[in-house]
């Protein structure tokens, strides 16, 4: 069995598409995931499973949620050593970070064409960097997440891809937690 992380697109937040994780694990352990488990509540699933296709993982998963919770939910799956790659290979790790959460990462649906890619790279969102690296995006932002227009929105938008973020302190605990 192979070790892996679910990042769950839009859940929990302003009080929609409100998923307990408690209930969460217990749906997808009927669903046959193995050794699941949630981290905080915006929709971070560590699990086990046998199968090796990604894309037929978050499938599944997309398709569990709709079926026990009533909605659509976008799902990215990653592995334990897709995180380990971004975190070796962040490109703001000389920053002078007093906020352990910058940078965050854009995790996306699938690598952006080059042609939307080149366009989204003569953007400017203010004082707010990023970065591409394969199937992400590390963002920098000047002021905060909260106060930026290098949103998952304006991602998916400009991309034509499916985004969701999380930031570096997540992405780290997420490490931890696959590797126990």
């Amino acid at each position: 069995m192979k070790t892996y992380i679910a990042l769950l697109r839009g859940i929990n937040v302003s009080g929609h598409k409100l998923i307990k994780m408690e209930r969460l694990r217990e749906v997808l352990t009927m669903e046959g995931f193995a050794h699941v488990r949630t981290y905080i509540q915006s929709g971070n699933i560590i699990f086990q499973s046998q199968e090796a296709n990604e894309q037929k993982l978050e499938t599944q998963i997309s398709e569990a949620i709709l079926k026990h919770f009533g909605f659509e939910v976008p799902v990215r799956i990653t592995s334990l050593e897709e995180l380990e790659r971004i975190r070796n290979a962040n490109p703001f790790v000389d920053e002078n970070a007093v906020d352990p959460t910058q940078p965050y990462v854009a995790f996306l649906s699938e690598i952006p064409q080059s042609e939307k890619q080149n366009d989204f790279e003569q953007l400017t969102f203010a004082q707010d960097r990023f970065v591409f690296l394969e199937r992400v995006i590390y963002l920098w932002y000047a002021d905060s997440a909260a106060n930026t227009k290098l949103t998952n929105n304006v991602i998916e938008s400009k991309l034509k891809v499916k985004a969701t973020s999380r930031n570096f302190k997540t992405l780290l605990k997420l490490i931890e937690l696959a590797q126990s």
